[in-house]
């Protein structure tokens, strides 16, 4: 079974979940704000994924953040964060066969899903 993690409006999240139904391939969507995150699913992307990329530095969320959150940021705080806004983690995030995989880029999935 695959499991993709994040909020449905992200356009990235879209083209993810269209290349997969387009491709028949059965997934089950988490929904961040409807299905909620706990501090364990964030240790889990963590301790797969790093915290350091899961975290995104490039949405308008992180932007929002003072310079001094941005200098002392740590996976402490990182945890922090994503429990408190969770558009603030990379999307999306896929479960396949017990591996985690983050983002989203045509050609990957091609591969992950033997596409």
């Amino acid at each position: 079974m695959t499991t993709m993690y994040g909020i449905p409006n992200c356009d990235t999240i879209k083209k993810a979940k269209k290349l997969l139904s387009d491709n028949h391939i059965e997934f089950t969507f988490h929904d961040y704000r409807k299905d909620g995150i706990s501090p364990e699913l964030i240790d889990v992307f963590f301790k797969h994924l790093g915290w350091e990329n899961v975290l995104n530095k490039r949405g308008t969320t992180y932007r929002t953040l003072s310079d001094e959150q941005k200098k002392n940021l740590n996976e402490q705080n990182a945890k922090q964060l994503l429990l408190d806004a969770p558009a603030m983690i990379k999307r999306p995030i896929i479960l396949h066969n017990d591996n985690y995989h983050l983002g989203f880029k045509k050609e990957q999935y091609l591969e992950i899903f033997s596409i």
